[in-house]
């Protein structure tokens, strides 16, 4: 959600600057219905750049992240991987610097979570839930919600931390 819970960057009477320009990083623009809570519409965004251990991400070690069941998206749920350097996706031998629970043969566990593997290489076994990081890059990635319902904005469901793989 939006600092503020508003599209205008204004909480208390005061203007939410540095919060504004961390969002105005990643986008080019904001209309009011970003900031409005239309249940199964449209779409919503987390963004991390850190680890659960407030390391910025590295694109020469492996991290993974628990999505856990029944998330709250209507249509469909996504990662999408960026170059901090550049704001644009990571470019990778991969075709797309990202993933989506509609991508064929990902693998979700028995409960209906999904585990999701970010690094230079694919975990053992894990080449359907992994998305190609570059060593040397540090990088950032968004999780879309399409359609969000009532779980994402009364934050009844959460999307796990990003976990270093040791």
């Amino acid at each position: 959600p939006f600092p503020g819970g508003k599209y205008d960057w204004v909480s208390e009477g005061a203007s939410l600057l540095d919060a504004r320009a961390g969002f105005h990083f990643y986008a080019t623009g904001i209309t009011p219905a970003m900031a409005m809570k239309i249940i199964g519409k449209g779409s919503k965004y987390a963004y991390a750049y850190k680890d659960a251990d407030s390391n910025t991400l590295d694109g020469g070690k492996t991290y993974k992240v628990h999505v856990p069941p029944n998330v709250p998206a209507k249509d469909f749920w996504s990662f999408t991987l960026y170059d901090n350097q550049t704001r644009s996706m990571l470019q990778t031998d991969a075709r797309f610097p990202g993933i989506d629970n509609n991508k064929p043969g990902m693998v979700k566990n028995a409960d209906g979570s999904y585990d999701v593997y970010f690094g230079p290489k694919a975990p053992e076994g894990q080449d359907n839930n992994w998305v190609q990081t570059v060593s040397g890059k540090s990088w950032s990635v968004i999780l879309r919600l399409y359609g969000p319902l009532e779980a994402w904005y009364d934050k009844t469901w959460r999307p796990g931390e990003i976990e270093l793989v040791k």
